[in-house]
């Protein structure tokens, strides 16, 4: 991946919907050589998906949770990774090291909704526990930044 590629990224970041003529003019190639190299970004899987960024709370999500689970065996495995999928109120799981096996972040409306998900992660064979914590106010959320710049 060279210095246009990363610049590439950087654009899209920025905006994803504009067109492969604004793209490239951006980043000083053709629209056919921004869509050619955005292509081949994609196929290498560097670009794995094109998304929207929405506000949860304006769409009824507002409580964030991250939620540390404990658990007496090895959680690293397909069955709990298709276990925790099946939670649509988890964004994202990470398998950790340290005193948790689990991280996984959750949204929902209520804290009742929250509730009723920590009900479900406990009901996942091998979670012997958990630990949550809401969170009140997010400061900022920063994408890769693929320039290198932090």
């Amino acid at each position: 991946m060279d210095a246009t590629d990363r610049a590439l990224l950087a654009e899209l970041q920025r905006d994803a919907t504009q067109s492969y003529a604004a793209l490239g003019q951006a980043v000083g190639l053709s629209a056919g050589s921004a869509h050619e190299r955005v292509r081949k970004l994609r196929e290498r899987g560097v670009i794995r998906r094109t998304a929207v960024e929405i506000d949860p709370a304006a769409v009824g999500r507002g409580v964030l949770a991250f939620v540390m689970l404990t658990s007496d065996a090895w959680m690293g495995d397909d069955s709990t990774r298709r276990a925790l999928e099946a939670v649509a109120e988890i964004q994202e799981a990470h398998v950790v090291a340290g005193s948790a096996s689990v991280l996984v972040k959750v949204r929902t409306g209520t804290t009742e909704e929250l509730q009723a998900v920590l009900r479900r992660l406990f009901a996942i064979e091998g979670v012997t526990g958990t630990q949550t914590i809401v969170s009140l106010e997010t400061f900022f959320e920063r994408p890769v930044d693929p320039l290198g710049r932090g």
